[in-house]
């Protein structure tokens, strides 16, 4: 269905994109359509190609949202994370961090003060 699709989707750009350069432009550029011995009138050839240039747009919007939503519609759309693999990797990441240990008084003994002794 995608490959027809695409096809479809390829054939409207094709024909948007022909639709588009010829119209005439403000300045008369690229646009061939409406000499005065064409069996339409330029008015005539500028409102077909209008119309038709509009309609091959909203063509290849639907075709674009198509291409979008029909690839997908049998896949849950569940999350990616609920359905990966459980490795070693993740493993370490969901486990506790033990708290580091404090570190053993680095003073010297003669540093260290001293007690009073006991009075009894």
């Amino acid at each position: 269905m995608t490959t027809v699709l695409l096809t479809i989707h390829f054939l409207i750009s094709v024909a948007l994109v022909a639709t588009v350069l010829l119209q005439r432009s403000e300045g008369g550029a690229l646009g061939m359509g409406g000499g005065p011995g064409s069996m339409m009138s330029g008015r005539g050839a500028a409102d077909v190609l209008t119309r038709s240039t509009s309609i091959l747009g909203a063509m290849f919007f639907t075709t674009s949202i198509l291409l979008t939503v029909v690839p997908n519609l049998g896949k849950s759309s569940d999350s990616v994370v609920i359905g990966a693999p459980v490795s070693e990797t993740t493993d370490t990441l969901t486990k506790p961090v033990p708290a580091p240990e404090p570190a053993a008084s680095e003073t010297p003994a003669a540093e260290k003060p001293t007690q009073a002794p006991e009075e009894e």
